[in-house]
């Protein structure tokens, strides 16, 4: 007599786009499947072969058409934020893993793939962005930022674009009550990220310059995604994130003088 083994699974916490979607099945993660799948296994296979440890593992597709991904043990910054997912010692590892993330990922050949929601051509250089360094898209480990995650929204993209997409949501430059005021401590924290990358002058000069274009991009996917009724999306757009979305355009597109000068490039 045969007998069925139940599977548990665990629904995982975060994001928004996959939101309840998302589960741990023992070691492995299950996945919606996407039209740029193959794209999103290509990275993470080139990611495993040069042996960067900083992100999941593809393992294949399960009976139910989900990517299986390996699991990262860690932990995830979760609203409500805590304190020390602010610090400026989570902050300076981050920027030593997308650093390490771009080194990484600077030798793999990108063209060919069918790549998500493309960004403005004149950001589109040499390397695959992650594209989405969240709060709940990193893990950390013993206190620092170990690996990144969902990698859905990768594509082709510059140096500059990825840190812009990364102090804008880390320093933050953001307006929102979940997080600090933005002001004179986000504007440090812009200059100390930088640092901590070793970003070249001209990387910070596309930093300023990609803040508000990347902006934009991504608030035109939670556009996008409400308009075609996702859920989530929507009582975020809906509970304040829309007039969110507006004042921290306008802070940013006011504000280039005091980032160029916190990034040292006017001193």
């Amino acid at each position: 007599m045969s007998v069925r083994v139940e599977v548990f699974e665990e629904v995982l916490l975060g994001g928004s786009t996959n939101a309840g979607l998302v589960t741990r099945v023992g070691d492995t993660v299950r996945r919606p499947l996407r039209p740029t799948s193959d794209a999103t296994r290509a990275l993470l296979d080139h990611l495993e072969r040069i042996g960067f440890e900083g992100a999941p593992r593809y393992l294949g597709i399960d009976d139910r058409g989900r990517e299986v991904l390996s699991y990262v043990p860690g932990r995830a910054v979760l609203k409500p934020y805590p304190a020390w997912a602010l610090s400026d010692a989570a902050l300076v590892s981050v920027a030593h893993l997308l650093r390490d993330y771009h080194c990484a990922v600077a030798s793999f050949d990108f063209d060919g793939y069918n790549w998500p929601h493309p960004l403005p051509l004149r950001f589109r250089g040499g390397i695959v962005c992650h594209n989405d360094p969240n709060l709940d898209n990193i893990i950390f480990a013993d206190g620092r930022a170990a690996a990144l995650i969902d990698f859905d929204l990768a594509g082709p993209g510059c140096v500059g674009w990825d840190l812009a997409g990364s102090v804008r949501l880390w320093a933050p430059l953001e307006i929102d009550l979940d997080r600090p005021k933005v002001g004179a401590r986000s504007l440090a924290r812009v200059g100390l990220f930088a640092d901590a990358y070793g970003a070249t002058a001209r990387q910070r000069e596309e930093l300023v310059d990609a803040l508000v274009p990347c902006h934009d991009w991504c608030f035109q996917i939670v556009r996008d995604a409400v308009e075609s009724g996702h859920e989530t999306f929507g009582r975020f757009w809906l509970g304040g994130g829309r007039q969110s979305a507006r004042d921290t355009r306008r802070w940013l597109s006011t504000h280039s003088a005091q980032l160029r000068v916190a990034l040292g490039i006017d001193a």
